[in-house]
């Protein structure tokens, strides 16, 4: 009796979402071939948000790119650039934990702003601090790990309300594609800026720019209505969920760390690699410029063709070709062979992120009852992710604390950046989910 109910509200709830598109009332309006027609296109709450992410994500490309620069140029130290990435993630990771009572209960919108501002905080006290930042580089990374633990848990929950699965992947890909513009013309400003002005004025100049387009951002984001709250949070839930004897989480779970010890060693290295290279700030710019430059078209690509029965394959051959990009640093780690490894990595990242953040948010739909905890499962999500991102640069800091001969970090980085094979054996089974 009590199964035959359980189907029957299955029934229900499927019969419901045919007819609001997902669990969130994303209207059908006018009749069935109205619905057909606009089925896959972006409103313009989705647009908004999209923007915002814009705005947040120049900012940090602005200025993001060169804070490894600038500490290292303070004082030659990866350790000490590792135990400031480590800071970030943790407090992230913290920040996400209990920033998602904030999101559930009350106004998810106020917690994306407060996130946006901290960021402008951040760069007002590396402007006010100025070469003296890097005795306070821990710290400096806990306030860094603040804004973004606000900023992304918001975000990622406004995504998923705002998204459904025929829309997701198209959405991803618009994100990649104007993250990367950003990347195109914000790093090149700065590099040029720098070498112009000089270190004092070109790093104040665009950390003060970032500051201005961080607020901005917060303006922008009043045209984003303010989102319904339901239910309670329950601060538990990623262990609790984890310790189920048959759920897909465990296998995605594991799939995201491994994802996150790429990105947390990867997202500060290989600009420090090509500044370390040149000595240029302007070099580094150009860099970015380049690869921005492809990653464009292949976000634009994969958003546009990578449909929800492509992804198995699509994630694995994005997979295998950014650990392949890596082999060239054996024969010579210089611009030519970073560049490289830029072109290759922007060109099929796209591949492997793209199918992975969308089968993700389609596991977190699936159900009205996982829907309706979508905030602890956006928590899970992003607890696993900065796992990985503190394991790798862990890893990292052990290894370089040990040894700074170039084989040895050919082979760390090597051995870090193979971590999206593991990541996709994890989640292989979950690209197969097709749903109906």
């Amino acid at each position: 009796m009590h199964k035959d109910q359980s189907q029957t509200r299955r029934r229900q709830a499927r019969v419901a979402e045919g007819r609001t598109g997902n669990y969130f009332g994303h209207q059908a309006s006018g009749g069935g071939n109205k619905a057909k027609v606009h089925k896959g296109r972006l409103d313009a709450q989705s647009i908004l948000l999209l923007i915002v992410h814009t705005l947040f994500g120049s900012a940090n490309a602005l200025s993001g790119t060169f804070v490894g620069v600038y500490l290292w140029k303070a004082k030659n130290d990866f350790a000490l650039i590792g135990w400031f990435t480590l800071a970030t993630h943790l407090t992230m990771a913290i920040t996400f934990w209990l920033a998602g009572k904030w999101v559930k209960e009350h106004n998810k919108m106020n917690c994306l702003r407060v996130g946006v501002s901290v960021s402008a905080v951040f760069y007002m006290l590396v402007l006010w601090l100025g070469p003296s930042s890097i005795h306070y580089f821990v710290w400096l990374g806990m306030v860094q790990g603040i804004s973004s633990g606000l900023f992304w848990v918001a975000f990622n929950v406004v995504y998923f309300e705002v998204t459904d699965p025929d829309n997701r992947d198209r959405f991803n890909g618009w994100i990649g594609l104007l993250g990367s513009g950003a990347g195109i013309v914000a790093p090149w400003i700065s590099g040029v800026l720098i070498i112009r002005l000089g270190d004092v004025s070109g790093y104040r100049l665009i950390f003060s720019i970032s500051l201005g387009v961080f607020l901005l951002g917060v303006v922008i984001s009043f045209f984003l209505k303010k989102r319904k709250v339901q239910g309670t949070y329950e601060w538990l839930f990623p262990l609790r969920c984890l310790r189920q004897s048959e759920t897909p989480w465990k296998r995605v779970s594991l799939a995201l760390v491994f994802q996150g010890v790429r990105e947390g060693v990867f997202g500060f290295m290989i600009a420090l690699l090509v500044y370390i290279s040149t000595a240029s700030e302007a070099s580094l710019g150009n860099f970015v410029l380049i690869t921005s430059a492809v990653s464009l078209v292949s976000f634009w690509a994969a958003g546009r063709f990578i449909k929800p029965h492509f992804r198995k394959i699509s994630m694995l051959i994005g997979a295998v070709m950014v650990v392949v990009v890596i082999f060239p640093f054996f024969w010579k780690m210089g611009y030519s062979t970073l560049l490289l490894f830029g072109l290759g990595a922007s060109l099929f990242f796209p591949m492997y992120s793209v199918p992975m953040v969308s089968a993700v948010f389609d596991l977190i739909g699936s159900n009205e009852a996982s829907a309706k905890q979508r905030e602890e499962y956006i928590v899970l999500r992003e607890l696993s992710l900065n796992a990985g991102r503190m394991l790798g640069v862990l890893l990292f800091i052990g290894v370089i604390s040990w040894s700074k001969a170039p084989l040895v970090i050919n082979v760390l980085l090597l051995v870090i950046g193979s971590s999206p094979l593991v990541s996709w054996y994890f989640m292989k089974r979950q690209l197969s989910v097709i749903k109906p």
